[in-house]
């Protein structure tokens, strides 16, 4: 395209953190009258790009263009006073103050030196009729729905800046009917000659309201195409990073086939969370569960734990009702849940390697009945020893630990209370390579010793090798189940990229 068709363009961005590039010369360019579609998985570097044409971020390298003007925003409020907004999934405005008080807040009409309430609710009233929003707008904001508040969101940051509107994941926690109407919105938006960008991972979204996608990946842009040149499969091969080539899995019909099933989940789910979905667990059986990041992956496993408490639907094991209320109900029923963020949701940084290994089993027993310290002594030995975990001693930090290290003595924690089912949130993510080798090699042999594990992990060669079955998710709803000679990365990357029964190749 030619630059005079562009409203934003960025060429060969950089941003660099201590010990991590997050952007690598990207190029990045958005028209007018255009839904640009961002994608990319957890760390691919689109926020970092986001907060760099927003100003949240100072670039290191490259440049930015506004109007074909050079502009290097030193703040979010000069991005905005340039003419670009951001509305973000968690609607950054404050619901205890009006409507109207949002829409104009910082720079509400006044007469007399006072703010003009009447003058400030007309202007809103008005404002909010071009969206088709006919509200009380003296009412608070906390008074409306999510989806209301978007609106009003998008209003207020088209109202401010009127050239580019970033949307981050707007439609995380709409239902149909409102992502509807949200788009509804972007389309008249898009016509009046805004520049959008809108960055999501419900991959039919896209199809349904992108004009171009921009795909980056480890920080790198891996490609930009329009939307209706680029078959579903193919984007997801853009974003997975690799060239799919057939496979033939071996010998996947001995792996858990045939045993006796354990656990059963019936109409499992909860509401505007995961949608409700029918699973069986055999003994000493691996469970996959592959997707696209937001597809429904963690989700799934927050509610089999009990993070997140089901509205509908039971779980049995062995013909016993469970109770997953809570993940404290879920450790009684000896369930075991290693989750994808070991910093924020797994170790506990300031206390020892001991410690943190003793954690899930003195939850199960409460704290009335404490560990003794020759105890925690001896499991924090055993399991050091078992999984050669790489510390000076057991009471060093954990947070000094490497990030395999801390991954194996978070699977020590759980193994420690000799779980039935266990639960892995991505356990290879961020490790390196010996460490991935041996956590791998553990999920092997507790699947011998007849555990039963739920394994979510974007690596899909390794899901390939040890699960017996692979769930696929997209759009927070379980959609295809792969036995046998169907668990390939070809037949998940399918299995994933099919809409509505069609598959585009």
């Amino acid at each position: 395209m030619q630059a005079s068709t562009s409203i934003l363009s960025a060429t060969a961005i950089h941003k660099i953190f201590p010990g991590a590039r997050a952007l690598d010369g990207v190029d990045f360019s958005l028209h007018r009258g255009e839904v640009h579609a961002l994608l990319g998985e957890n760390g691919a570097g689109k926020s970092t790009l986001v907060k760099c044409l927003t100003g949240a971020y100072r670039r290191d390298g490259g440049r930015i263009l506004l109007d074909g003007a050079d502009v290097d925003p030193q703040s979010t409020l000069e991005a905005q006073n340039l003419g670009i907004g951001t509305v973000y999934q968690e609607v950054n405005l404050l619901p205890n103050l009006t409507v109207a008080e949002n829409l104009f807040l910082g720079r509400q009409p006044k007469r007399f030196g006072f703010i003009d309430s009447r003058d400030m609710n007309r202007r809103a009233k008005a404002l909010l009729a071009e969206y088709d929003l006919d509200i009380d707008v003296t009412a608070e904001l906390a008074a409306y729905s999510v989806a209301v508040q978007q609106v009003i969101a998008i209003a207020r940051a088209v109202d401010l800046s009127g050239k580019v509107l970033i949307l981050d994941e707007p439609t995380a926690s709409l239902d149909a009917h409102e992502v509807a109407m949200l788009f509804r919105i972007v389309r008249r938006l898009k016509a009046r000659g805004l520049g959008i960008i809108f960055i999501t991972h419900f991959l039919e979204q896209v199809y349904d309201i992108s004009d171009r996608i921009t795909v980056l990946r480890n920080g790198k842009l891996v490609g930009t195409r329009a939307t209706a040149e680029l078959p579903r499969r193919d984007l997801i091969a853009m974003m997975l990073g690799r060239e799919l080539v057939q496979e033939v899995a071996a010998e996947h019909g001995a792996k858990g086939e045939g045993g006796e099933v354990r656990f059963r989940f019936r109409n499992f789910g909860r509401k505007g969370h995961i949608q409700a979905f029918d699973l069986d667990v055999r003994r000493g059986e691996v469970v996959g569960i592959a997707g696209l990041l937001g597809s429904g992956r963690t989700e799934t496993a927050e509610i089999m734990f009990g993070a997140e408490r089901a509205d509908s639907g039971t779980a049995e094991a062995d013909g016993r009702t469970l109770d997953l209320s809570s993940p404290r109900s879920a450790i009684r029923e000896k369930f075991g849940f290693c989750p994808e963020d070991r910093k924020i949701d797994g170790i506990i940084g300031d206390l020892s390697v001991r410690e943190n290994i003793a954690l899930a089993l003195q939850a199960r027993r409460g704290w009335a009945r404490p560990i003794s310290r020759g105890e925690q002594d001896r499991l924090a030995d055993e399991y050091i020893k078992a999984l050669d975990i790489r510390t000076s001693d057991r009471e060093k930090p954990i947070k000094l630990l490497s990030g395999g290290n801390q991954q194996k003595a978070i699977l020590a924690r759980w193994l420690a209370t000799n779980p039935d089912f266990l639960i892995l949130d991505e356990p290879t993510r961020g490790i390196d390579v010996g460490a991935h080798a041996e956590i791998i090699r553990l999920i092997e042999e507790l699947c011998k010793k007849g555990m039963s594990l739920i394994v979510i992990s974007s690596e899909l060669e390794e899901l390939v090798a040890y699960s017996s079955r692979v769930i696929v998710l997209r759009d927070r709803a379980h959609v295809a189940e792969l036995m046998g000679h169907q668990v390939t990365t070809d037949g998940i990357v399918e299995a994933i990229a099919a809409s509505a029964g069609r598959t585009d190749a």
